[in-house]
């Protein structure tokens, strides 16, 4: 059988050919779940900056309301908003906006700990009067949030800590 010509791939180079294919996946698999992580705290990290930056306006803007005479202090209201939905919802600290200030169009969720489907998002909260590291909420105000999760961030650190 001289003269005969070979068209296709053996056995053998269909084999070796499908075994580094599943080499190069096998090593791609932890490459990308390891973004999709990253992906995820760097989401967390941009909702806890939000929220926040809305709890410190809504003080800011308490503080102006107190200041230019609008609403009374108390001695039991710190200036810090009573929940979350606050913030969503508005408050017009007695006319100094001429309508409510809203801080927020929508609580943003904790990719760690996602809500269950036809839930709000569920964060860990801290009022004024509570330690730094307090896993409980006091409920007189909102001063600080963290995520719920018992997770481990890439660097090590526990997402509620962050």
């Amino acid at each position: 059988m001289i003269g005969r010509s070979t068209k296709g791939v053996t056995l053998v180079e269909l084999i070796i050919a499908v075994t580094l294919l599943a080499l190069l996946a096998s090593a791609v698999l932890p490459f990308t779940r390891m973004t999709a992580k990253r992906t995820r705290e760097i989401e967390l990290h941009r909702n806890l900056r939000t929220i926040r930056t809305a709890i410190d306006d809504y003080k800011k803007a308490y503080d102006k309301a107190v200041e230019q005479k609008k609403i009374v202090a108390t001695l039991q209201a710190s200036g810090y908003p009573k929940t979350l939905e606050l913030l969503v919802e508005g408050e017009d600290f007695g006319g100094l906006y001429g309508a409510k200030r809203k801080f927020l169009r929508r609580i943003p969720p904790d990719p760690m700990n996602p809500p269950q489907p036809g839930q709000p998002p569920q964060w860990g909260m801290r009022s004024y009067t509570d330690q730094p590291d307090a896993a409980s909420w006091g409920k007189e105000d909102v001063f600080d949030v963290y995520s719920l999760s018992e997770g481990v961030a890439i660097d090590g650190s526990s997402y509620k800590d962050w």
